[in-house]
């Protein structure tokens, strides 16, 4: 299970502090060591793990309870959103070209299931967005790696754009665009040779790629099982080629969750998709909040929290209503039901 290793000793911890009616500094104290040791152990970068710890210390300590949740419960909380918020608060959309094709590009080291999950995201493209896409077979310096994304293009009935390993990666990139448009296909997915971040040539064609195709979305797609490794891959290919989000492979079997929690902290750049398994259909939007639940075994706090915020909710509201029956509803109260409104919207969509 991803994460495993890290989600017990994280439930472990949280349990002790849970059910505590009273939390001192000396708890909170306790329990952010503990939570260190764990995400250190899980091989997350010692600046994240040291700003996150800094961040749940200063809201946990002496922060203001809500109702129906105890203080355990509320530190609990804390430890969730900023959890969430290192893994990159919301779900990311995927790009959408204001004129078709939209362009995604591919990149990454050698070995990390960059083809697969070219494949993989074309899969999910089709099924989930309803969109046409085509498969380009930019990597000429692996011959199997033309062959396999035939194979995959075969496998998902999805058309594939290959002028074999002789051809110049950015000719064929222009030209897949050029054929993408004339059979209305609505978007590409370029896939490139993997290669390591410090090739200077084959860095300098992805550049070059890049600049003729112009892609609304370039993909670093990393193996979450290299934990640290996978950082400091993200980190470079970002700094030469400002990738616009990150595809974890291999999430199902990373027990420890390094890479998960510390790239978008590193790279600022979202985690998009992760790759759950190996089938062509095992490929999932990336869900920040989801994820930190699950790491904290938090079903059951998760509901109790809701419930808090509900009633928070409830009792602003009816507070609103007395101010408008009084006339004292300021402008500062206006905006703040506009905001309330938004949230409402938000959850619809």
């Amino acid at each position: 299970m991803a994460f495993e290793g890290l989600a017990d000793r994280l439930q472990n911890t949280i349990q002790k502090i849970k059910g505590k009616g009273k939390v001192t500094e000396q708890d909170v104290k306790e329990m952010t060591r503990e939570v260190r040791l764990a995400l250190l152990e899980a091989d997350v970068n010692f600046k994240v793990v040291k700003d996150f710890i800094k961040k749940v210390k200063e809201r946990a300590v002496g922060q203001e309870v809500m109702e129906s949740l105890t203080p355990g419960q509320q530190v609990i909380k804390v430890v969730k959103e900023e959890l969430t918020s290192l893994m990159g608060e919301d779900e990311s959309k995927i790009a959408v070209a204001d004129k078709p094709p939209t362009v995604i590009m591919m990149v990454g080291l050698q070995g990390a299931g960059k083809t697969t999950t070219t494949g993989k995201l074309a899969n999910l493209l089709r099924k989930k967005y309803n969109r046409n896409p085509l498969l380009v077979a930019a990597d000429v310096y692996r011959p199997a790696a033309v062959d396999q994304l035939e194979t995959l293009g075969k496998q998902l009935d999805i058309p594939v754009h290959q002028e074999g390993t002789q051809a110049n990666p950015v000719d064929i990139a222009n030209r897949a665009m050029e054929k993408a448009k004339e059979e209305h296909l609505d978007y590409v997915i370029v896939d490139t040779a993997g290669r390591l971040h410090v090739d200077e040539d084959l860095m300098n064609e992805l550049s070059q790629i890049k600049e003729n195709v112009q892609p609304d979305e370039t993909f670093l797609v990393v193996d979450s099982m290299t934990g640290q490794d996978a950082v400091n891959v993200a980190e470079s290919f970002n700094d030469q080629l400002d990738i616009s989000g990150v595809i974890l492979t291999k999430l199902d079997g990373d027990t420890r969750g390094g890479a998960a929690l510390s790239i978008k902290a590193v790279t600022e750049k979202p985690i998009k998709f992760a790759g759950m398994g190996e089938k062509l259909d095992e490929l999932e939007v990336f869900h920040p909040e989801r994820m930190a639940s699950r790491i904290l075994g938090m079903g059951d706090v998760l509901s109790l929290i809701e419930k808090a915020e509900e009633n928070v909710d409830e009792k602003r509201a009816k507070e609103l209503e007395q101010k408008m029956r009084s006339a004292s509803f300021t402008f500062d109260d206006f905006l703040e039901q506009m905001g309330q409104v938004r949230n409402m919207d938000h959850w619809k969509t």
